[in-house]
């Protein structure tokens, strides 16, 4: 029932029959059909838990909710399936939180951040068209190494250590580098998804208080995110939506999105002592873990 990038080792006489694997992105089947309501409990179960735990962090949802969808949907219909969730789930968050955002602290540093969105999400549809690296059998299957799936994986990693190491967090960063910092957190926004760790990173320094800072960079995050989900839309997105909406990818994007309304809820209300050491933690261990697992071709 799971989706990945792995996919059977056939014997020769069942090869023709065969149903497409994700890997094979040149069959042009980007999405494996659901078959268990298990899948919909794993997944809504998982944006309830991550949406309340990462309300107070400002960023998270993305990142944690990644590894699920990666299961069902190719790499880049993976990170597009996710942007939704986490633009509509900041949509309703600003509803909330909305009016003590910084509007001055969106304008240095979510316009540059949404301008370079754009460049990360074509780099990716550039990405998603790449031929297979290699191949190579593992418990009975066929891992297959891409290069989005590469990109993405060594990316994850990469974030992932950066939520690991305290050191990074403590780098000397003016408010004058809010703008850079909009470049990069946006870029790989749009890439794979990983802009909340840079964000929070950046808008710790603006001088904003714990609501300021939340409601801030949730703005950000849905400048981006309308952006990046735009460039998708239009990009790889748009040749495959009855392939990936229409066979049950869409209700199982819907169960993602209202699960993640409840956890935001919960957490408004319930976990105002959730520490940003705490997620980052949590956040860093699991994507190391995926991406490790991304980058081998194994999901």
């Amino acid at each position: 029932m799971w989706r990945s990038r792995m996919r059977d080792n056939p014997s020769p006489s069942a090869s023709k029959h065969r149903h497409p694997r994700p890997c094979e992105r040149e069959r042009g089947h980007p999405f494996e059909p659901p078959d268990s309501a298990m899948l919909y409990v794993v997944v809504a179960v998982a944006a309830i838990f991550i949406s309340g735990l990462t309300f107070f962090t400002g960023f998270g949802l993305g990142t944690l909710l990644l590894p699920f969808f990666l299961l069902v949907f190719d790499p880049q219909i993976a990170v597009a399936a996710t942007a939704v969730v986490h633009l509509v789930n900041n949509l309703f968050k600003f509803t909330l939180i909305g009016k003590h955002v910084s509007w001055r602290t969106v304008a240095a540093f979510g316009i540059p951040a949404a301008a370079a969105a754009f460049a990360g999400a074509m780099l990716l549809d550039l990405l998603a068209g790449g031929a297979p690296i290699a191949e190579y059998p593992i418990f009975g299957r066929i891992a297959v190494i891409t290069p989005i799936g590469l990109v993405i994986g060594l990316l994850i990693i990469g974030f992932g250590f950066f939520d690991l190491l305290p050191s990074l967090h403590d780098i000397k960063i003016s408010r004058r580098m809010l703008p850079l910092g909009g470049v990069l957190s946006g870029f790989f926004g749009g890439l794979s998804g990983h802009q909340g760790g840079l964000r929070a990173t950046f808008l710790v320094k603006a001088g904003l208080g714990k609501e300021g800072f939340i409601a801030t960079s949730i703005a950000c995050a849905i400048l981006v995110d309308i952006v990046r989900i735009t460039v998708y839309g239009l990009t790889f997105i748009s040749g495959n939506f009855e392939a990936v909406f229409g066979g049950g990818g869409g209700s199982l994007l819907l169960t993602a999105t209202l699960a993640a309304f409840v956890g935001a809820v919960i957490g408004r209300y319930l976990l105002h002592k959730t520490t940003l050491r705490f997620i980052r933690i949590m956040v860093g261990a699991l994507m190391l873990l995926t991406g490790a697992l991304v980058t081998a071709g194994i999901i």
